[in-house]
């Protein structure tokens, strides 16, 4: 894969520039109760086809039949009717950040993305709220043959194959699922054709502008055999009053010696509540690596799925959470071994502070005939102070003699030894807790280019900078 550095979102610049939301004009909107009227109007609003119109209200009946989901860590049940649905923002879709209103520009510029499209990026689609407004990709991918594109656009100019891989690996099968196909707007679309390797990365970046907005982005990848390609999701969202919600997915189908890199960074404020759906099918000879890190929202629940289809596939699910403050943040895999000779690893890593909670919520599973899998999950809890929590959530489920699954686990807290002698040293004890906590991760992010590690670990001490402030 691509070692190249990369630059992704700033936290220091997030939290000076984006700390308030600006107004953001919308064109179109949408609201009121989930129904088949709503469907219609979504999909006659975006010019879709009737074969996409159909799916739609195919999920939606799914949705209607589903009951709520009980795991939820919500005090009540989101109010979806409160939820503006489909947000499309008063702005002409730009190929340079320059045709953008400053109100979006400054946003992106603080993120500082037109800086690392220009040195880093093979390309850059970027959302707000339910419309794609920057669309960038390299004249070298196009000659490649490589499609990089927003969802929308995709399923007006690529009918055929969309229509081959949409919902195949994501169907319908839980409420949340459903309500993201049944509402879907947005996201990106890439097919990489066989024998292809995209050296540089691509990139998604998703925001959300304002309280009470319901997110539904859908994204498509499609790798084709003995080809690589690596993506970034970089999800943001300035300080408002209220709730909104992000209820995503991304279908990702590696085909036979392929290999993808999958990233999906959030830096939400508190009062987003994420829902990643996020699935690969992985044939003979693949690889494919998930890293999701996470800092502020409300509520986020996370599992990166893998389904290990051929002989020899393997992935990689490598999770980093911070919980600070009120917050829940569920990160978890799943990982289905289906041909013999696959392998995986899980490794998560999640901190609690201020009354916040981390949870890891994992499955493997070995079918009957996947001889000779292996498997190994490890998930590490620190917990800095009373009022935090941490979960552990295990479960395997084999049936194959040969496979050789196991599982460890580790929940502890800070000793006072440790915190003691870096005070010694002349640490404060907030420095001391950033520097174990920096610490603590980094045996997770080493592994990665170090531009990711950098910003990380500003993230992570950025973070720790409120926890006196937040209750």
């Amino acid at each position: 894969m691509s070692d190249v550095k990369l630059n992704l979102i700033k936290i220091e610049d997030f939290s000076n520039m984006l700390g308030s939301a600006k107004p953001i004009k919308w064109d179109v909107t949408i609201t009121g109760r989930i129904s088949r009227d709503t469907v219609e109007e979504l999909s006659r609003i975006r010019g879709e086809p009737d074969w996409m119109r159909r799916l739609r209200l195919r999920a939606l009946e799914m949705f209607e039949k589903q009951p709520w989901p009980n795991w939820l860590p919500l005090e009540g049940n989101i109010n979806l009717e409160s939820l503006i649905l489909y947000a499309k923002p008063s702005v002409e879709r730009a190929r340079s950040w320059d045709e953008l209103p400053r109100e979006l520009r400054e946003y992106y510029e603080a993120l500082q993305i037109p800086e690392v499209e220009s040195r880093l990026l093979a390309g850059v689609i970027s959302q707000v709220d339910s419309g794609v407004v920057y669309e960038n990709v390299r004249k070298s991918l196009e000659e490649a043959g490589v499609v990089a594109m927003s969802m929308d656009e995709a399923v007006k100019r690529y009918p055929d194959l969309v229509k081959q891989y949409f919902m195949k690996i994501f169907p319908p099968e839980y409420k949340f699922a459903s309500l993201n196909i049944a509402l879907w707007s947005g996201g990106v679309f890439v097919y990489v054709p066989p024998n292809t390797h995209v050296k540089m990365p691509m990139e998604l970046v998703v925001l959300i502008s304002s309280a009470n907005v319901g997110q539904f982005e859908h994204s498509l990848i499609i790798v084709g055999e003995n080809s690589q390609v690596e993506l970034i999701v970089a999800c943001a969202a300035p300080v408002f009053s209220g709730l909104s919600l992000h209820d995503g997915v991304t279908e990702v189908y590696v085909h036979k010696g392929a290999r993808v890199k999958l990233v999906d960074m959030k830096n939400w404020s508190k009062g987003v509540i994420y829902f990643g759906n996020n699935r690969a099918i992985a044939e003979a000879n693949t690889n494919v690596e998930w890293l999701s890190g996470s800092l502020g929202g409300k509520v986020t629940m996370v599992y990166p799925m893998t389904v290990l289809k051929g002989e020899y596939a393997k992935t990689t699910v490598t999770s980093v959470a911070l919980a600070n403050g009120l917050t829940w943040k569920e990160e978890g895999a799943k990982v289905f071994h289906d041909a013999p000779h696959t392998s995986s690893k899980v490794v998560n890593k999640g901190v609690s502070v201020n009354g916040g909670t981390t949870v890891y919520r994992g499955l493997v599973y070995v079918r009957r005939g996947a001889r000779f899998a292996r498997s190994h999950v490890s998930c590490d809890s620190l917990i800095l102070d009373d009022k935090s929590k941490a979960y552990t959530i295990p479960h395997d489920q084999v049936f194959e003699d040969t496979a050789v699954v196991t599982h460890e686990a580790y929940t502890g807290r800070i000793s006072e030894d440790k915190l003691f002698y870096l005070r010694s040293r002349g640490l404060n004890e907030e420095e001391a807790k950033s520097l174990i906590v920096l610490g603590y991760f980094h045996d997770v992010m080493v592994n990665l280019p170090m531009e990711y590690m950098s910003i990380f670990n500003k993230a992570i001490e950025l973070e720790l900078s409120k926890m006196h402030k937040v209750g």
